[in-house]
């Protein structure tokens, strides 16, 4: 009979349960005294679930890095550098997937490991094009026109749409949130905010409902869709057997002279600061995010690291027809979002003003309006959630 139990709050797909249940099976094994239980819930239930509900029941807890400034004000989870050996650390930091591991450390501590990196990248259906003697756009000029004969598809519920706001002002020559007055200036938000309606007023509608892992799936198991320009990456759906149709992965387009530049997701594990059982939480932690597990065991039962020693990992590559490979140029070049307390207020609210433009049009200069109203509430502090 175990004499310690963890339990942890993680996220309902494949490429976030799979390898923790794994992981905890064999965690146990190790240490007989010690049980692991995950629990799966929504991506809108980690948003919509109170944090500090969270961290009381919870010892082990799966996060995305814009949490940290609200870990950093609140001290609800622990600070890992406080914890772990410098030398385990330098390793995560040394082998961050782009700025993943960096993306953890906030007000100067280690809130989280990056168990899992993820970015926007381009994916699509290598047998249709093959099929029908087509080349995979490389080109925001080449994208449009395959938009125009509806194969393409974006997921597009708000979230996304504003992750790919920021990119398209990234595109055009200016980061968000340089300023405190604004998110970004009016001529460069206009522009973007065109541009996107350019590609979005060309897919079906009914990708407005849908997100990254709904595109996949959609993707691989029909053939209505032949290419999807940008969402956030799943090392799953190249692996032999894993969908009906495999998806090849690859760089953005060019926009412009550049390729666009996407902004950074995946997933840390942090320990919660209420936990009995630190010493253990602690421990399987920095087990399940070391170079040997990440590179090995975590990626062979369907997980996408977090630790660049399984992106470059040979058998890692086999298993899921070069994904690491190929999508590791777009992890380097990824912008990473902000993470002051308050973001996360702006980031559940500041997607529907940009979506709704995309779906029915109308005057882009309101929308900045708007998604500066819910910035400057955001600053304040208020209204933090957890999110993924």
């Amino acid at each position: 009979m175990s004499e310690i139990v963890l339990n942890g709050i993680t996220w309902g797909h494949s490429r976030g349960l799979t390898p923790l249940l794994a992981s905890a099976q064999r965690y146990a094994e190790l240490h007989p005294n010690v049980t692991i239980n995950w629990k799966k819930r929504t991506l809108q239930e980690f948003a919509d679930f109170p944090l500090e509900k969270l961290v009381n029941d919870y010892d082990l807890l799966i996060i995305d890095h814009p949490w940290v400034g609200c870990a950093a004000a609140t001290n609800s989870v622990l600070p890992l550098d406080e914890h772990l050996p410098a030398a385990y650390l330098q390793n995560q930091s040394s082998n961050s997937v782009g700025e993943s591991h960096i993306s953890y450390y906030y007000d100067n501590h280690q809130w989280a490991l990056a168990i899992d990196a993820a970015t926007p990248a381009a994916s699509y259906r290598a047998d249709l094009f093959k099929q029908n003697g087509a080349a995979v756009p490389d080109t925001w000029e080449e994208l449009i026109d395959l938009a125009k004969a509806g194969k393409v598809a974006i997921p597009s519920i708000p979230i996304d749409s504003l992750m790919n706001l920021y990119m398209f002002c990234i595109a055009l020559g200016e980061e968000p949130f340089r300023s405190k007055e604004q998110v970004v200036s009016k001529e460069t938000g206009v522009q973007a905010l065109q541009t996107m309606r350019d590609l979005y007023s060309l897919i079906d509608k009914k990708l407005f409902s849908c997100n990254p892992i709904a595109v996949a799936e959609l993707m691989s198991s029909t053939n209505d869709y032949w290419y999807c320009p940008f969402a956030y990456c799943y090392s799953n759906y190249p692996r032999l057997g894993y969908a009906k149709y495999p998806l090849t992965y690859a760089n953005l387009v060019h926009f412009g002279k550049k390729r666009l530049r996407s902004t950074i997701g995946g997933t840390g594990l942090a320990v919660s600061s209420f936990t009995k059982h630190k010493k253990e939480a602690i421990d399987y932690a920095a087990w399940i995010c070391s170079e040997e597990c990440q590179s090995t065991f975590y990626v062979q039962h369907g997980g996408q690291p977090g630790h660049l020693a399984a992106w470059t990992n040979n058998l890692a590559n086999v298993l899921t027809n070069s994904f690491f490979h190929d999508v590791l140029p777009v992890m380097k070049n990824g912008y990473m979002r902000p993470r002051y307390n308050g973001y996360l207020h702006f980031q559940d609210h500041a997607g529907d003003p940009v979506q709704e433009y995309l779906m029915k049009d109308g005057n882009p200069e309101n929308v900045l309006k708007e998604i500066d109203r819910i910035y400057q509430h955001s600053l304040k502090g208020e209204k933090m959630s957890l999110s993924i």
